[in-house]
């Protein structure tokens, strides 16, 4: 195994041969297809030249390398403003999931598509009365025999209509509290009685989608963990997904393009402007430190120092007012202009994705500030009884 030092210079070297003609595609991108396309080409470039899963185990298409070597190389790609974007937060969720939670048959099936994209997944998990309390959900998956029958619907989920594989959160017993009779599935997205349909946005895109499950079958094998078990891979999920959308940016609606954007209307000196502006910047350099953090805990083998929900909340709201500010420093002139009206649009995606803000807010009170927990009377009730009550 290489040293760090040689380890960085080789992954520096590799990027500035092959990073530009990516960041190139990605600029070019112009709807979510193209984007997770290049995500896609960029992500088995990575692989082809053992770049990615860079601390995964080799037997499952990885590098071998350890936590910090991977830190390192996602210092130097976030230096060419690359990435593999949605394909990459996916495996992120997906493969850490199956390596801690999946049996050899599964690991051996999925992990190298899934490194490599040829295989592309999703996330089934929020329903329309099952969002931040997901523990509530409603889609059943009945035994019958060596498989589930799938019936429910799911909605919010990103790229539905891009992938080929989801990870599936199902009520599998309806007669013990609700988060103890939940399984995780992985559920093939062509399989008949899979409907997707896209969610067209305020914006105009429609980059999330609602999911109908009607007599879809999964086969036993594709459980992962136990039967009735599956809130354990689940957190693995959601734990992972808030430290992504934490550590999130886009140099495109940054501090510099407000700044850039200040000057073009001249009112960079204005006092209530320069205000903004300076808080604009405090906000992007704590989430920079904050990320920062984490790296160098997980490099040291340790567990990351910053709750990804405070990450979350504070990026989520960075970003509103962000937006807030470029539409203001517009006037008028925003009528005639994408960015900054799309990002102030889009903000709830943001706010809401990934878990509200409050749930998170919640989970920071309980966890990093121990505060005492919220009352909870249904945690000893079946789901069964919930159900009923609420007739």
């Amino acid at each position: 195994m290489l040293p760090d030092n040689a380890f960085r210079a080789e992954a520096a070297a590799w990027l500035a041969q092959h990073a530009p003609a990516m960041r190139a595609r990605l600029d070019a991108a112009s709807n979510d297809r193209a984007r997770f396309d290049a995500g896609r080409a960029w992500q088995r470039e990575l692989y082809d030249d053992r770049w990615a899963g860079i601390s995964w185990p080799t037997e499952y298409g990885g590098r071998g390398a350890t936590p910090a070597q991977a830190t390192i190389f996602a210092e130097e790609q976030a230096r060419f403003a690359v990435s593999s974007g949605f394909v990459g937060s996916t495996i992120g969720m997906v493969g850490p999931t199956l390596l801690r939670y999946g049996n050899e048959a599964q690991r051996l099936r999925y992990l190298r598509p899934l490194l490599r994209a040829d295989e592309t997944w999703c996330q089934l998990f929020s329903e329309p009365s099952a969002g931040s309390d997901l523990a509530n959900l409603s889609t059943r998956a009945d035994r019958h025999g060596d498989e589930f029958v799938v019936n429910g619907q799911k909605v919010w989920t990103s790229n539905a209509h891009l992938c080929d594989f989801a990870i599936l959160l199902a009520r599998t017993n309806p007669d013990v509290p609700k988060h103890r009779g939940i399984s995780f599935l992985l559920l093939d997205l062509r399989a008949p009685g899979v409907e997707i349909r896209p969610l067209r946005q305020i914006t105009g895109a429609a980059h999330f989608n609602e999911v109908f499950l009607t007599d879809a079958r999964v086969p036993l094998e594709n459980v992962v963990g136990d039967v009735d078990g599956g809130w354990a891979p689940a957190r693995v999920v959601l734990a992972h997904e808030a430290s992504v959308i934490g550590g999130g940016n886009s140099a495109a609606t940054g501090y510099d393009a407000l700044l850039d954007l200040a000057r073009m209307r001249d009112c960079r000196r204005d006092p209530i402007v320069r205000q903004r502006l300076a808080h604009v910047y405090t906000r992007e350099q704590i989430l920079g430190y904050m990320k920062h953090r984490v790296l160098q805990s997980v490099r040291s083998g340790d567990r990351p120092e910053i709750d990804g929900s405070v990450m979350k909340v504070l990026w989520s709201e960075a970003r509103r007012e962000r937006a807030e500010l470029g539409v203001a420093l517009l006037g008028a002139g925003g009528a005639l202009c994408d960015e900054w009206p799309a990002q102030l649009l889009e903000q709830f995606s943001g706010t809401i994705g990934g878990g509200t803000n409050e749930v998170h807010r919640t989970m920071i009170g309980e966890r990093v500030l121990g505060l005492p927990p919220e009352p909870r009377v249904d945690r000893d009730v079946s789901y069964r009884e919930l159900v009923a009550a609420r007739a």
